[in-house]
């Protein structure tokens, strides 16, 4: 059983094309789901974040469907450890992000669901990119911990509902959020969950934004 397993919705691994690479997903569709949340992860992360598990477990318990995806290949990831250069590549992030939200509206089990972007650390400026890119189609993001200010310039473009979730204790991070806020358009919130650092490991920090994100989406998706 996988991180996007639960006792009631088994969950399926998906094989997506984006461009010329291949990159690997977990899907959970529980019945009757009313919108879907598409995952990415931040930098040296995957999608087996234990973090990001979380979350989607309790969104699946709040109705909605998860699909958690790694955005690089095997390959790259190897040379990231190494390098770190695809991790911060936000434009490549982004469009392989796209399309992960193509390919949701193409499958005859989520194709019917309003989609949402729940990004984390760099995850959230992808997030925010493709969202600005597909959007007649993704409704909702929320940013968790997250630098959205690696999409400054796409920022205005945004038309989805965004959500950002910093930690009290993560300064530096809380500053970007507030600037990157001025220059959205579209609805938006920023919540400050005090004293929790950048990794929400503080007891109930997690907790907490898997609460804000799961009203968040429930809002706008169905």
């Amino acid at each position: 059983m996988n991180c996007n397993s639960t006792s009631d919705d088994e969950g399926r691994l998906v094989q997506i094309t984006a461009g010329t690479a291949t990159v690997a997903g977990d899907l959970v569709v529980p019945a009757r789901a009313d919108g879907i949340v598409l995952f990415a992860h931040g930098s040296g992360s995957s999608r087996f974040s234990p973090r990001n598990c979380y979350v989607a477990q309790a969104l699946r318990q709040a109705g909605l469907a998860t699909l958690l995806m790694d955005l690089l290949t095997p390959e790259e990831e190897r040379v990231d450890l190494r390098t770190a250069e695809h991790r911060f590549d936000i434009p490549l992030l982004a469009r392989r992000l796209a399309a992960c939200v193509d390919w949701l509206t193409q499958q005859v089990e989520t194709k019917d669901l309003a989609i949402g972007l729940f990004g984390a650390s760099t995850g959230a400026a992808a997030a925010l990119m493709a969202a600005a890119d597909r959007a007649s189609a993704v409704r909702a993001v929320v940013s968790r911990g997250g630098r959205p200010d690696l999409a400054a310039a796409t920022l205005p473009r945004v038309q989805a509902a965004t959500l950002l979730i910093v930690g009290g204790n993560d300064y530096p991070v809380i500053g970007l959020n507030r600037q990157v806020l001025a220059q959205i358009t579209s609805e938006k919130r920023l919540e400050i969950i005090p004293g929790a650092g950048h990794l929400f490991e503080e007891p109930g920090a997690l907790e907490m934004v898997a609460q804000l994100a799961g009203q968040w989406f429930r809002r706008f998706l169905p």
